[in-house]
């Protein structure tokens, strides 16, 4: 569990709130602010202290709590806390506005408790092509806790309201029923998860990455299934949004990799959109590009079929494993012909920038 300086355990709690919140949980500043006023006053080295002040600063309803479980268990290298009063006793009685008198855990010998929620809070940050296997299997079982919510748009379709437009034919049917127009009714349009359209670069220079962006894909589809469309490119354009509707995601991948026969090829983007953009549409949806721009065909074509793109898409977000170092620049040719037409360029090497990405996806 966390221990060290003040700084350290604020860092590390911080960080799991923002994992809380990826994951649906109303963690938000001012409640993470309460768990670390309450930590003050507990043994930050015992589980069930953290666990219980975590439940109840950090939840907000019932749907909360079986998602701060997982996240827990997860976060803290799979430790189970047991309920224990005194914890439960002692966080009551500080967001309550008493002193507790357990708020001094004694000298800290550094081995109370091994330091697993300030490794993964490294691991966060760290560019996975880097990661051994068993640190890349403990970054996928965070991404598989992403919840995936997008922006939502409005609908075709119409459902009842208080406010808004007038409902004429409910108006019309009430007033026939009761002999008089009584009350006037009213609709307004319902809301939808707006569509994301994710290509993932599955060529050789994509190698490193390309099994974590399967990852968040699988993410993606798990949390909406019907607004999500996936298509792996490299020599050719090949759908998996059925693959990764498995509810396991090795599973899931296993699936995928059956499915993509140009592993570690080449990558020739321009005629994998041209060809797309023939068969399929991206009206209205965020499009997610996730690929470091090593285009092996015409950069011309590619940046033709990018307008067209551009034009249909609500948004065009290029993910590039590279611009999550602060040395990169775009000088590749595919990164040049598609850069005007680019709503936002992003990083995508490491856990955090998975985790701001799907907050973009929320927003956009």
């Amino acid at each position: 569990m966390p221990g060290g300086s003040a700084g350290e355990l604020a860092a590390t709690m911080t960080g799991f709130a923002r994992t809380l919140r990826a994951a649906g949980v109303a963690a938000d500043h001012e409640r993470t602010g309460n768990l670390l006023e309450a930590l003050a006053h507990l043994d930050v080295t015992d589980p069930g202290e953290v666990y219980w002040a975590g439940r109840l600063t950090l939840c907000a309803t019932p749907d909360d709590l079986p998602r701060y479980d997982r996240c827990f268990a997860a976060y803290f290298g799979g430790l189970r806390a047991a309920r224990t009063r005194t914890a439960v006793t002692s966080v009551t009685r500080h967001l309550a506005g008493h002193d507790g008198d357990g708020g001094e855990s004694g000298d800290d010998d550094g081995t109370a408790a091994p330091a697993t929620a300030s490794r993964i809070e490294v691991l966060r940050h760290r560019d996975v092509a880097g990661l051994t296997e068993a640190e890349r299997a403990e970054v996928h079982r965070m991404l598989a806790l992403l919840k995936g919510v997008r922006a939502r748009r409005r609908s075709r379709r119409f459902e009842r309201a208080h406010r808004g437009r007038l409902d004429r034919r409910r108006t019309v049917r009430d007033a026939l029923r009761k002999g008089e127009v009584a009350v006037l009714r009213h609709r307004r349009h319902t809301t939808r998860p707006r569509t994301v359209v994710m290509f993932v670069d599955v060529s050789g220079s994509m190698a490193p990455y390309a099994e974590t962006l399967l990852r968040f894909a699988h993410a993606l589809v798990r949390s909406e299934p019907r607004a999500t469309r996936v298509y792996s490119v490299g020599t050719r354009l090949t759908p998996v949004t059925a693959e990764l509707r498995h509810r396991d995601p090795g599973t899931a991948l296993d699936e995928v990799s059956r499915t993509i026969p140009d592993w570690s090829g080449g990558t020739r983007l321009g005629e994998e959109l041209r060809e797309f953009l023939a068969r399929y549409s991206a009206r209205g949806a965020i499009v997610l590009i996730a690929s470091d721009g090593w285009e092996r065909g015409d950069p011309e074509l590619l940046g033709t079929q990018m307008a067209r793109l551009a034009r249909q898409a609500h948004r065009v977000i290029w993910v590039n494993p590279h611009k999550g170092y602060e040395d990169y620049r775009p000088l590749t040719g595919g990164m040049r012909a598609a850069l005007p037409y680019l709503d936002d360029l992003v990083a995508g090497h490491s856990l955090a920038a998975f985790e701001r990405l799907s907050e973009r996806l929320a927003h956009a």
